[in-house]
């Protein structure tokens, strides 16, 4: 039953990232939009500085969410392999609160306080 919870909320966080790209995708379109309609003279025209500044942020955004929905999808596949729940770094158990919170996670809390541990935190 664990692993159906897992599953679950795997899929669950999944459909929150496709739901949040859609959104950032019609914001990016939204603000190219806006973007054509200020002057291209962005170190002079505020405007265009503030646009410039809010598609960068879209664009961060978006690639956090892809980034997440790779890192799920490595789960899943984890999860299907019998590897899901096990610390990447020292192989213990990763605890059930902190695969609730995260479910993508790949180390425990332990090793993912360790100063550069490069894993799905």
């Amino acid at each position: 039953m664990r692993e159906q919870a897992a599953r679950e909320r795997l899929l669950r966080a999944d459909t929150e990232a496709v739901i949040l790209l859609k959104s950032i995708q019609a914001e990016l379109g939204s603000l190219a939009d806006a973007q054509r309609d200020v002057a291209t003279d962005d170190e002079h025209d505020p405007e265009g500085s503030t646009l410039a500044w809010e598609r960068s942020q879209a664009d961060a955004l978006r690639r956090e969410a892809e980034q997440r929905r790779a890192w799920i999808a490595d789960a899943l596949r984890a999860l299907d392999e019998g590897r899901y729940g096990r610390c990447a770094s020292c192989g213990r158990a990763i605890a059930d609160g902190r695969l609730e919170a995260r479910p993508w996670t790949t180390l425990c809390v332990e090793c993912a306080a360790k100063p550069g541990m490069g894993g799905h935190h």
